[in-house]
């Protein structure tokens, strides 16, 4: 107790001080801090640098469940009936049994709370048929987004031969796992019960314990194996503004979330996140071919945003559209073309996609005579099919 007071009392007085880059993560042997809508490194040290990551391995394996969730391979309320091997796990668990059937909701509220090797086993062969062949889809979605010195061999985090990560790579599947705000839900809750199959409850109690003590994190995973060390990945957002932080091998508990207050509060008290242009912001009209409307409202993909120092001024900017005429069917969400952001001096500072407003379905027989219709009232020349 004495020690959380400590760590309390230091989060009330971090804000206040101005920390030299080399006081972040002094106890950490890698750590980085990114903001989390571009991407950007803000801090980092010994970022590429090997290690075992420990249970920040469940960063990975949750990606790749919330994935099958949104691809509607997997629902929250399916059915996961534990298997021998899940329920022999090791290490952390929530000491499930072979035989006894969950949800999907709550064994990954199992997993996203308190990090449990049982619960994860279960849904990854769930997911993928056998904990082997879930650990091969996960290393293939690594090298898909750039993580490319990660090599997972479980979907747990214990130590084993072959498996690793880096601060670098876990940013970046971090980031990717932060798609499905969904997760969010789970790895936000500090305390919480799973009702057994007998009726008995198993108390939950969040193995990142900043999610109670540091204003806006809400996630994501800690880690720690005695080769590993502590670890953890955290991600906090204040107003619009982002970071994910990630240390690894840290000494203590205590350490682990020293360094990542630190690192936090560098972030949001140097930076901030300026929104250019929302994603349902009409940035003009193109053609569609073949459409049951002959124009689409664009707009773009994603929010466009820039991470800027809290003393920098914003810039005016304006939107160059390259788009083509578009062909029917097309849907939101489906890459369109593109779009340049200018300066106030006509540079390009970035290029990025855009997408219909609107879903746009494919003309039939009857909306091609209702446009003729249309322009033989107005005197005009008949559109041909």
């Amino acid at each position: 107790m004495k020690k959380w007071l400590l760590i309390i009392m230091t989060f009330c007085l971090f804000p206040l001080i101005s920390f030299a880059e080399e006081d972040f993560a002094s106890g950490a042997k890698s750590a980085i801090l990114i903001d989390n809508a571009t991407g950007k490194v803000l801090f980092e040290k010994n970022a590429d640098e090997v290690l075992p990551p420990a249970s920040m391995t469940k960063i990975g394996s949750m990606l790749i469940i919330m994935e099958a969730i949104n691809h509607g391979n997997l629902k929250l309320d399916d059915k996961v009936t534990i298997s021998e091997e899940a329920a022999n796990m090791g290490g952390s668990q929530v000491f499930l049994e072979a035989g006894e059937v969950y949800t999907v909701h709550d064994l990954l509220k199992a997993v996203a709370i308190a990090s449990g090797n049982d619960a994860v086993v279960a849904l990854a062969e769930k997911v993928a048929g056998s904990q082997g062949e879930f650990v091969n889809m996960m290393n293939k979605r690594f090298k898909e987004l750039g993580a490319k010195n990660t090599n997972f061999v479980n979907a747990h985090g214990l130590d084993a031969e072959g498996h690793y990560s880096t601060a670098r790579d876990m940013a970046i599947i971090a980031r990717e796992l932060l798609k499905h705000e969904k997760i969010l839900e789970y790895t936000s809750i500090y305390e919480e019960y799973l009702e057994k199959n007998d009726g008995s409850k198993t108390w939950l109690v969040n193995t990142n314990k900043l999610v109670r003590f540091y204003d806006g994190i809400d996630g994501l995973k800690t880690g720690y194996t005695t080769s590993a060390g502590y670890c953890l990945t955290a991600t906090a957002k204040k107003d619009n503004f982002r970071l994910i932080s990630v240390v690894m091998g840290e000494e203590s508990t205590e350490n682990r979330s020293s360094d990542t207050v630190k690192m936090l509060n560098y972030g949001f008290n140097t930076f901030k996140i300026n929104t250019i242009k929302t994603n349902d912001e009409i940035l003009g009209k193109v053609r569609v071919e073949g459409g049951k409307e002959n124009f689409a409202d664009i707009v773009l993909l994603n929010d466009a945003t820039e991470l800027l120092k809290n003393t920098d001024e914003v810039s005016n900017y304006k939107f160059n559209l390259k788009v083509d005429s578009i062909k029917a069917p097309v849907k939101n969400g489906e890459v369109v073309g593109s779009a340049e952001i200018i300066d106030d001096d006509g540079n390009i500072v970035d290029e990025v996609d855009v997408t219909v407003k609107t879903d746009i379905k494919k003309a039939n027989f009857f909306d091609y005579l209702f446009k003729n219709i249309k322009v033989m009232v107005a005197g005009k020349t008949v559109i041909k099919q």
